[in-house]
C-alpha cells in the first residue's frame, strides 16, 4: 500500500481551464482590452503551454514565463502589451478565486486523510495557489503543501522532490505515488525522484512520450484502488 501521495493540484484535482478562462477574461475587463473570445484563450493556452514546458526544459526562468506569455498573447491581437506585468499580477489573484473540482477529487482526498500523508506539489505562483488551496478547502486537508516558486526549483526537476523527501522524511519509493496531469513536469517528476507515477488522463489523450506511466486513469475516483 502506498504510504505517500503526492497531488498536483491544476488540472488534476482542480479544473484549472475554468479558473484560467475567468482570471484572463477579468484581466481584459479590468484593463479594458475589450472581448476577449473563446478563439483568443485558445490561442493564449497555445502560447502558455510552449512557455510552460520551456520553463520544464529549463530554458526559460518563471519570472520571466509569467510575463512574455502574455506580452506575445497580447501583441498578437495588436492590444498594449505593456500592461502584461501587471496584467499578469492580478490573473495571479483571479486564478485562485475560480475554484472548480474535478468529479470525484475532493471526496478522494478527503477520504485518504488520515491514512496516508497527502502532499501537494505544485509550479503554480505562490499567490495563485494559497488562493486555490484557501478557497477550495484543500489547505485543510493536505498534511504538506509544496510550492515551487517557495521550493526554489520546479518540478520534474529531482531537486523539487528531494526537498519534499527532506521535509516529509525518508520513506520508501515504492511507498510514494505522484499523481498529475502532465507527462512531461508531474510524471516526468516521478520517473526522477524514483517514485510510482499515476497518470491523470481525462480525455484519453494519447501518450506519444517515451514517459510510461505505472498507472493511468480517467477519473480521481480510481486512486484508492491504486492506493489499496
Amino acid at each position: 500500500m502506498f504510504k505517500v501521495i503526492l497531488w498536483d493540484v491544476d488540472a488534476t484535482l482542480l479544473n484549472f481551464e475554468k479558473a484560467e478562462e475567468a482570471g484572463i477574461r477579468g484581466c481584459f475587463e479590468k484593463y479594458n482590452l475589450g472581448e476577449c473570445t473563446d478563439e483568443m484563450l485558445e490561442n493564449y493556452k497555445g502560447i502558455n503551454r510552449g512557455y510552460w514546458q520551456a520553463m520544464e526544459r529549463g530554458e526559460i526562468e518563471k519570472p520571466v514565463l509569467l510575463v512574455k506569455r502574455f506580452e506575445d498573447f497580447l501583441n498578437a491581437y495588436g492590444l498594449d502589451s505593456s500592461v502584461a506585468a501587471g496584467f499578469n499580477e492580478l490573473y495571479q489573484i483571479l486564478l485562485g478565486e475560480t475554484v472548480v473540482f474535478y468529479e470525484n477529487a475532493l471526496e478522494t482526498v478527503q477520504a485518504f486523510k488520515g491514512k496516508v500523508l497527502q502532499c501537494a506539489v505544485t509550479n503554480g505562483t505562490k499567490v495563485a495557489q494559497d488562493g486555490k488551496l484557501r478557497n477550495s478547502g484543500l489547505d485543510k486537508e493536505f498534511d504538506r503543501v509544496f510550492i515551487s516558486e517557495v521550493v526554489g526549483i520546479e518540478k520534474p526537476n529531482k531537486g523539487f522532490f528531494d526537498a519534499v523527501f527532506a521535509e516529509i522524511g525518508e520513506y520508501a519509493k515504492d511507498e510514494v505515488l505522484i499523481v498529475g496531469d502532465s507527462l512531461t513536469s508531474d510524471i516526468q517528476g516521478g520517473v526522477n525522484a524514483g517514485t510510482k507515477t499515476c497518470w491523470f488522463n481525462p480525455k484519453g489523450a494519447e501518450n506519444t512520450s517515451a514517459l510510461k506511466p505505472d498507472y493511468e486513469i480517467r477519473d480521481i475516483g480510481e486512486v484508492p484502488e491504486i492506493v489499496k
